[in-house]
């Protein structure tokens, strides 16, 4: 209309927000943003209408009668969405059974300690704008929960070990965090929706651990460790994976107000999932990193003591219980149930924690191998005797026959993969909330996602028409055996008389034989020298490795690695003997 020209005319100035100009009225006279709704302070002047012939004055109201302050949100930090994260997945591990404490004490003072160490807060000079003067950010909100809002907590004391001789407790308690300059709040505002996402991003300093997401699941498993809990990390993974714990996507769950764009996208947007092994280094760094004490000693009546994992996983796959007496002693022959071997040191020379799970599985193929040799030959011997005794003794105690236990656990695990697959393919990796570079790509990014969703509601209905199962409850087991099943025979109770001889009061393998699974260890433990192939191992072999692999989600090769290290302990005196003889080689060649 005429009387638009006349307000395009008086007011051409490029939007704060979006640098757009289009221009439109609110009720109130003032000019709005009709890219982004931003509401400027100047307002229309008045128009004698009785000069301009036919022509009606027009009002443009979408409902912003004052500048609309959600649109920009809270001032905010990097670290507290990190901190709200965690927040989240100690919730989420408080309704999986862990205590409280575990979120209130441990988490809690793991995350306070690495403020401090990171120099983010609980210090004398909190780093954040390099080259600048700093101004306190001041917030008055209330810190009666960590969790409450995603602040930060500088008014409660740090337990002892989280002090360093640098700073006293006054200063701890005098001192707030994040430090930001006003030129800083505009320049990142226009990046990135927190204060210093770009400056975040960009931060590289020697000797200091970034938070990443997934670093969030490393303290999530550090306090778990301190608290000794009955979850070992690949459970932990699986529960992420599961979405009963907050990862993927998490981001989504903030307050409204922590507005994310820009360089947020790449500091909280995961687009992997978590892996066993990435996650396992993460741990050891950031406890080395925090300057942890010794955490609470791994005993036998431990659940991540070899001895309970093993019934735990010799269970899960339906292995003979007698088996466990067997895995018991393996673990008494190496060591490895030796408090000082599975408890967690971060400031030892040499910082590592056990891979509980891993090396329990370990363990668990050791004992296979020491009964049944798995060179495709020995295992299934020894399964035709075991079939021909059971069809001449049926009312006798079963022995256990290799054979039959590999089709029924065969069967079990490709439908139980092949699920898992599935799942994984039909993973809706955006989130419900989308990420965008800028405010003017905010309409973009929010069309798309809602062209998305309706794709996705087409597609699900002409492939399928039931209803989507919903989130199945977690458990630690993925594979449940019982005697009452009859379509599937449950091994646990079967004998081991068929692989075991006496000699007077002790038991011995039939099995004389073993082959070892890495015949020579590099000096420095080298990956090259346990590369796993497939191609040079058995098929029994390989069936055993891939089971125990995907009940903890990890590669072949980790577990490879795992019963080489095992047999190197259990075998001590065969890799002696072999190393001597490599040396003697080398010297008649010189």
């Amino acid at each position: 209309s005429v009387l638009e020209e006349f307000q395009m005319e008086e007011f051409k100035e490029r939007c704060s927000q979006c640098a757009a100009v289009s221009w439109g009225l609110t009720d109130e006279g003032k000019y709005y943003c009709t890219s982004c709704h931003n509401v400027t302070e100047r307002s229309q002047e008045v128009i004698n209408t009785d000069l301009i012939p036919n022509t009606q004055i027009k009002a443009l109201n979408r409902g912003l009668k004052k500048k609309n302050n959600s649109e920009k949100g809270w001032d905010w930090y990097v670290c507290e969405g990190f901190q709200n994260i965690l927040c989240q997945q100690a919730e989420a591990l408080k309704n999986l059974g862990i205590g409280p404490e575990l979120k209130n004490d441990v988490l809690h003072n793991f995350w306070k300690r690495y403020l401090q160490k990171s120099k983010q807060a609980y210090c004398k000079n909190p780093v954040y704008t390099t080259g600048r003067k700093p101004t306190v950010l001041e917030d008055n909100r209330s810190h009666s929960d960590w969790a409450s809002e995603p602040e930060l907590l500088s008014d409660v004391s740090c337990p002892p070990f989280l002090e360093s001789g640098a700073e006293s407790q006054s200063d701890i308690h005098t001192r707030k965090p994040f430090p930001v300059s006003k030129a800083s709040q505009s320049e990142t505002s226009v990046c990135s929706g927190s204060l210093d996402g770009v400056e975040y991003s960009q931060r590289k300093e020697k000797g200091i651990v970034k938070m990443t997401v997934p670093q969030t699941l490393a303290f999530c498993y550090l306090s778990l460790l301190w608290q000794r809990e009955a979850i070992t990390l690949s459970d932990l993974l699986r529960f992420v994976e599961e979405d009963h714990i907050p990862y993927i996507n998490a981001f989504q769950h903030f307050p409204e107000q922590m507005k994310l764009y820009g360089r947020d996208r790449g500091i909280f947007g995961i687009e992997s999932w978590p892996d066993y092994e990435d996650i396992y280094k993460k741990t050891i760094e950031v406890g080395t990193f925090l300057d942890l004490p010794r955490f609470p000693d791994i005993t036998e009546d431990c659940y991540l003591h070899p001895n309970i994992l093993c019934m735990k996983y010799l269970m899960e796959v339906n292995l003979p219980d007698e088996m466990h007496n067997l895995t018991c002693h393996v673990v008494k022959m190496t060591g490895m149930g030796e408090v000082d071997f599975l408890t967690f040191d971060p400031i030892a020379k040499m910082a590592k924690t056990v891979k509980y799970d891993v090396q329990a599985v370990a363990i668990i193929v050791v004992v296979l191998k020491l009964l049944f040799l798995l060179d495709d030959n020995l295992e299934w011997s020894l399964s035709n005797l075991a079939e021909k005794h059971n069809e001449k003794n049926k009312k006798d105690k079963p022995w256990f026959d290799f054979r039959k236990w590999y089709q029924i656990m065969k069967k079990a695990f490709d439908e139980k993969k092949q699920k898992w697959e599935e799942a994984r393919a039909k993973y809706l990796w955006k989130s419900e909330k989308p990420l965008y570079y800028s405010f003017v790509d905010k309409p973009v990014a929010y069309k798309k996602r809602e062209m998305v969703v309706n794709l996705q509601k087409q597609f699900s209905t002409l492939v399928d028409s039931t209803a989507t199962a919903g989130k199945k409850s977690p458990s630690s087991f993925q594979f449940n055996w019982t005697e009452e099943d009859t379509d599937r025979t449950c091994f646990h109770g079967h004998s081991l008389q068929g692989v075991l001889k006496e000699k007077g009061q002790s038991l011995l393998t039939k099995n004389s034989l073993y082959w070892l699974s890495t015949q020579k260890f590099c000096r420095c433990y080298c990956t090259h020298v346990t590369t796993y192939e497939e191609s040079n191992y058995s098929l029994s072999y390989q069936f055993i490795l891939n089971l125990f692999s995907f009940l903890l989600r990890i590669k072949t090769s980790l577990l490879h690695e795992e019963v080489s290290l095992v047999e190197k302990k259990l075998f001590e005196k065969k890799y002696s003997v072999t190393k001597k003889k490599s040396r003697s080689k080398k010297a008649r060649r010189h």
